[in-house]
């Protein structure tokens, strides 16, 4: 997931743009067509709704909805849409209630403190951390054991992705808001080292309500610092050597961890993002290096020698924990096992994690690629044959992919004892895809080794073999043409036909005459350039985003063709609908930078999440409850744009079906500048796990002393916790009645 922004930092780390190639961007695209059937509904009425002010909300809600097939008596969309605004706390249907239950620097050990949110906490290796992101739901039975039908206890897994800064510290967990200039102090860096990771913590529904175990034996944190295996085609390769780790099996720590996924397996999948700003080179390193291919690779992710690191974490002290952090080639060895050269090799992928047992190593499954990692969506896993895996690159101009197993799906892996065994199963060994979309609403899929002419030819970077492939999966993906994309974000398949949806939450990289190699013409898949006004600011490009799907050819898994629409485009439902309102959304649907993305397996909703910078003058952010139909039930709408010699740039896209009020209707509205994002359910639906990220992200360090001046005080002002300093958190919403959530 990606921050709308840091408060006046010189450099938005979370908005990278290192794709500089000559990759088509359909500028070609003229012309096409795509036949267009099925059922895509959404949007609704106006309505009230029940505030979560000390913990709950209240009330009603009613349309004439779908029936669900498997539930004939229950509606789903039944609930009144909540309205737009920009209130500082968290806002549910009424009938629904909304209870947060697990926030920065909760203890997660038997004999931690409560946390006293005024900067003074530490420990926080054995607290919930910051950001909460991407999150999963493990059933527990009442044995302790893992469990696939338990509704009342279970383990969330949580992404803790960054934390809230200004310039260099993350103010809000030191006690003056910490050291905004370098060398950084020891004990800063380690407080903000220790709030990035992931955390494992146990619930409870106890007496109707749910709370965390804070003694459970099954709780644990990674952080930034602690030991993760590598797998997969770079374990052991020399591009993995480090100080730390000679033989390249292993590294430190996960980072910027985003979005998740659940194998069918049972395992933890969690995303690395935004990585790449956490490392520092020195102003003479590409010298050091010998102006060698590594240069073009750090360059490529986004590592220019002398750029800034995001914390200064690299000037802690002389002790290697902080030194890891400097990437630059301070050794004499030829391969790097004398400084950290290639540190920065060992972050960016998919990393998988047993959630029950914490004793075991997580794996970072390189196969899978290197790049700025959201969530990870299987495939409908059909025994005997091949899991998919769908992946997007999180920044503006990159890519979506895809990993094919080479093993077939075997029913009795959902249930194996050793759960890391079938990872290594399915995620160790298969292909790499990336798409490549043409203008017809077709697309296909390029395999990215050296097996693919184009990757073992592609002179600007010599792969030397499957490894520097995986690991500069990026440049491959350069190498074969890949679609350059508007920023993907999550991605989820709909159980019900299998087709994929990815979140392009926004690109202000668009123009119809674009200038210098990062920006981009309009094309089919990624259509609208437009003028966008946040109050007085003109906000260029495709400041809303949209929401695209793909249908795997006759394949399934394994097809190398797909044909492709979009679901909807974000907007406000005032824009103009022949070029920006394209998907005709009305006041109870529109919405904009759509970023989480979540299927619910027992419902069939898709969840709609956004992270948006455009529209937060009008309305915080929100989660929207939608029943799509299917790729082809729109049709072809023609974009036209008068480029700036006169002449005319025609853009063929393919839009779904214009939503109705039965089918998209907004869920949910979070607090003040925060980010909704993260989503899991209990297998009976009735338990949804939402995380509030970054709430006053808005406000400045000077400001830390000053709680009035706080641009949220959520969740503190909900009723929960000491201190008045705004935390990341997540909320269980349950449905008064007892029904199934977006029912």
């Amino acid at each position: 997931m990606t921050h709308r922004g840091e408060p006046t930092q010189a450099i938005d780390f979370n908005d990278e743009n290192s794709n500089t190639s000559a990759n088509p961007t359909f500028e070609s695209v003229l012309g096409a067509r795509l036949s267009r059937r099925g059922l895509l509904r959404g949007g609704v009425g106006t309505a009230g709704t029940a505030l979560l002010g000390a913990f709950g909300v209240s009330a009603c809600g009613g349309s004439d909805d779908p029936v669900v097939p498997d539930v004939p008596a229950e509606k789903l969309l039944a609930f009144t849409a909540v309205a737009k605004g920009v209130q500082d706390m968290v806002r549910v249907p009424a009938g629904y209630t909304a209870t947060p239950i697990y926030a920065l620097g909760d203890p997660i050990i038997a004999g931690v403190a409560a946390y006293k949110n005024d900067g003074t906490d530490g420990d926080f290796d054995k607290r919930a951390g910051d950001h909460h992101d991407g999150m999963e739901w493990f059933g527990l039975s009442a044995t302790g054991q893992r469990s696939d039908t338990s509704v009342d206890r279970g383990l969330l897994a949580v992404n803790h992705e960054a934390t809230t800064d200004e310039m260099l510290s993350s103010f809000f967990i030191h006690v003056d808001g910490g050291k905004a200039s370098l060398p950084r102090p020891a004990a800063e860096v380690d407080k903000e080292t220790a709030i990035h990771g992931i955390s494992v913590v146990e619930v409870r529904k106890s007496g109707g309500k749910w709370a965390t175990v804070q003694d459970s034996a099954f709780n644990f944190r990674l952080t930034a610092l602690s030991d993760i295996e590598i797998a997969g085609p770079a374990r052991g390769n020399a591009l993995m050597v480090t100080k730390y780790s000679p033989t390249g099996t292993k590294t430190r720590g996960t980072l910027n961890n985003c979005g998740t996924g659940k194998t069918p397996w049972g395992t933890f999948l969690t995303g690395e993002e935004n990585w790449f700003g956490y490392f520092f080179r020195n102003g003479t390193d590409d010298a050091a290096r010998g102006n060698d291919k590594s240069v073009t690779a750090l360059k490529r992710y986004g590592r220019a020698q002398g750029a800034a690191s995001r914390h200064g974490w690299e000037t802690g002290g002389a002790d290697d924990k902080y030194q890891r952090w400097n990437n630059s080639k301070l050794g004499v060895s030829a391969n790097g096992s004398d400084d950290y050269r290639n540190e920065m090799n060992g972050q960016g992928y998919i990393v998988e994690i047993d959630p029950y047992t914490k004793t075991t190593l997580a794996k970072k499954r390189t196969g899978l690629g290197r790049y700025a990692h959201e969530s990870a969506a299987f495939s409908l896993a059909v025994a005997g044959k091949p899991l998919a895996v769908y992946m997007g690159d999180d920044a503006r101009n990159e890519y979506i992919y895809k990993w094919v197993s080479a093993a077939n799906w075997d029913a009795a892996d959902a249930n194996a004892a050793n759960r890391m065994a079938a990872g290594d199963k399915y995620l160790d060994n298969g292909k790499l895809y990336v798409a490549k979309f043409k203008s017809d609403g077709t697309g296909e899929w390029a395999e990215l080794s050296l097996n693919n002419p184009l990757v073992q030819g592609y002179a600007a970077y010599p792969f030397a073999d499957q490894a520097d492939v995986s690991v500069h999966s990026r440049i491959a993906g350069d190498a074969v043409g890949a679609t350059k994309m508007d920023r993907p974000e999550w991605c989820s398949v709909n159980p019900a036909n299998g087709e994929v949806y990815f979140a392009l939450t926004n690109n202000s990289n668009r123009r119809v005459d674009p200038t210098g190699s990062s920006q981009l013409a309009p094309d089919s898949a990624n259509p609208r350039v437009y003028t966008d006004m946040k109050g007085t600011t003109a906000q260029a490009g495709n400041p809303n985003g949209h929401i695209l799907r793909m249908k795997e050819g006759a394949a399934g898994a394994a097809a190398l063709t797909f044909t492709w629409d979009v679901y909807a485009f974000g907007a406000q439902s005032d824009a103009d609908s022949g070029k920006v309102n394209l998907s005709s959304l009305t006041a109870d649907q529109d919405f904009s930078s759509p970023d989480g993305l979540v299927f619910s397996p027992y419902t069939g909703i898709m969840w709609v999440q956004t992270d948006d910078g455009a529209y937060t003058d009008v309305t915080n952010c929100m989660m929207l409850a939608a029943l799509p139909g299917q790729v082809g039930d729109g049709g072809k709408k023609t974009l036209s744009y008068t480029k700036a010699d006169g002449s005319e740039l025609k853009v063929d896209t393919y839009v779904g079906k214009a939503p109705t009020a039965a089918t998209l209707k907004r869920f949910l509205v979070g607090a003040k500048d925060c980010e909704i994002t993260g989503l899991c359910e209990t297998p009976d639906g009735k338990a949804m796990f939402v995380n509030i990220q970054h709430p006053g992200e808005g406000t400045k360090m000077a400001d830390i002393g000053d709680p009035s001046k706080y641009t949220s005080q959520w969740p503190a002002n909900a009723g929960y916790g000491a201190g008045k300093r705004p935390r990341s958190a997540t909320i269980v919403i349950t449905k008064n009645d007892g029904g199934r959530i977006g029912s």
